[in-house]
């Protein structure tokens, strides 16, 4: 009897320690953005080369990814101790509010009707939409000159329904799932210009299979604020993020990621934004 009390006794320490460890784990989110160790999530593209891209290999890359990896280490975190989480452009708001992400850094263009659910940090880049043609085609001086032509995007694309809308009303447009496609038709000459922001252009066309065989027109159709999400009302964190941009910039390593990143593709990119100005 007495030897079964203390194997008992035993097991209600072991389960004490258990659920202490437990509960001391450091895999959540540091919730002071001041690092110590412990891990923060961010969430990012996944899908855009240039920008955001999970390699086959599990890595991930991309001028997104290496402001948020330069912002968390100012924050004071290991690029090891960085959880990237894809998140796609519908949730980003959602992701931020509920908690699964701490910042995101995913071409979240910063616009009033986001500004009344998250704060922004930034701007980091003010892109352009404009379009990508054949490297070998010059019959495309302007907009106006998209009339007649077919014009490509994804589907549901504010882009290509500003073309259409304001620019160029004759043109064809050619809705297809994802922006890989839509340049597997350019390269075919089943299209004649694919349309988004000018960076996420720039970033495909620098893929090592795409070099050479496309090229940016410059046409700046709209500016594009990107800035860093995060849950509103922490002014705390923002100004830290905004003091990590600021130095980015100041150190060098903002240019340095921009010809990384879209250097291949001759991405004529606007000078690094002053923080807080954002351009209309």
């Amino acid at each position: 009897m007495q030897l079964r009390k203390v194997t008992a006794a035993s097991a209600a320490v072991l389960a004490l320690a258990l659920t202490a460890t437990a509960c001391g784990s450091d895999d959540k989110d540091d919730a002071s953005g001041s690092g110590g160790g412990k891990k923060i999530s961010i969430g990012i593209k996944i899908d855009q080369p240039g920008l955001g891209l999970k390699t086959p290999d599990g890595k991930f890359t991309g001028f997104d990814v290496d402001v948020a990896t330069y912002v968390a280490k100012e924050l004071g975190y290991d690029a090891k101790d960085i959880n990237f989480k894809e998140t796609k452009s519908a949730d980003r708001e959602t992701s931020l509010e509920r908690g699964d992400v701490k910042l995101i850094a995913a071409s979240y263009s910063i616009n009033d009707e986001r500004l009344a659910k998250v704060d922004f940090a930034g701007p980091y880049l003010l892109a352009h939409q404009d379009i990508l043609v054949r490297a070998d085609d010059d019959s495309i001086k302007s907009p106006k000159d998209l009339n007649n032509k077919k014009l490509c995007s994804v589907t549901g694309s504010t882009s290509a329904k500003n073309v259409k809308d304001t620019l160029a009303p004759k043109a064809q447009l050619q809705e297809y799932g994802g922006y890989s496609e839509c340049l597997t038709g350019l390269e075919n000459k089943v299209v004649d210009a694919l349309t988004t922001d000018d960076d996420i252009l720039a970033g495909y066309a620098a893929q090592d299979a795409n070099k050479g065989k496309f090229k940016l027109a410059g046409f700046k159709m709209t500016n594009e604020n990107y800035g860093i999400g995060l849950k509103k009302g922490d002014a705390d964190l923002k100004k830290k993020v905004n003091d990590a941009l600021a130095k980015m910039v100041s150190d060098g390593s903002w240019d340095k990621a921009v010809t990384a990143n879209f250097g291949p593709a001759n991405y004529k990119n606007e000078p690094a934004p002053k923080i807080g100005n954002v351009v209309k």
